[in-house]
């Protein structure tokens, strides 16, 4: 166990490395959460997928919802890996892991993480079709704070 853990990386993410730094003796779930890039969006074939992000920003967001996620299963074995760049059909895209005494604690951690990344994180996908054509996909903006909670 090496606590609550969150990257961003251009490498390829090796799930089991992601997995084992989630576990304890007391824990009986582990769950791992692996998102892959898939051959097709909205009906129409895809031949891969690029990922940019404020890196900087986007690491310290990550770590904010691992720490939340941590929180949930009160306990500090939560990893997330997220890849940016360019990723071909298969490839791992991101990686959630989460362990807890109870399978219902990691689920829920787990699920709060990847929906916060697609809400809160500064990436962005763009998406090549097969037939040339590219595209941005829509997301969430996150939200900005005002400026009393940014120290002012």
């Amino acid at each position: 166990m090496m606590g609550v853990h969150a990257a961003i990386t251009h490498e390829p993410i090796d799930t089991g490395a992601v997995l084992a730094r989630v576990g304890g003796e007391e824990d009986g779930a582990a769950v791992l959460f692996v998102g892959v890039v898939r051959n097709h969006a909205e009906g129409r074939a895809v031949s891969g997928m690029r990922y940019d992000a404020y890196e900087e920003m986007a690491e310290g967001v990550l770590g904010e919802i691992a720490a939340e996620a941590a929180a949930l299963v009160g306990n500090d074995r939560v990893a997330v890996i997220h890849r940016v760049g360019e990723l071909a059909i298969g490839d791992v895209s991101v990686a959630v892991a989460v362990s807890s005494p109870h399978r219902a604690q990691a689920y829920e951690a787990s699920r709060h993480v990847i929906e916060e990344i697609k809400r809160r994180v500064p990436i962005w996908k763009k998406e090549r079709f097969v037939d040339g054509e590219t595209r941005w996909v829509d997301g969430t903006v996150p939200p900005v704070p005002s400026t009393s909670e940014r120290g002012r």
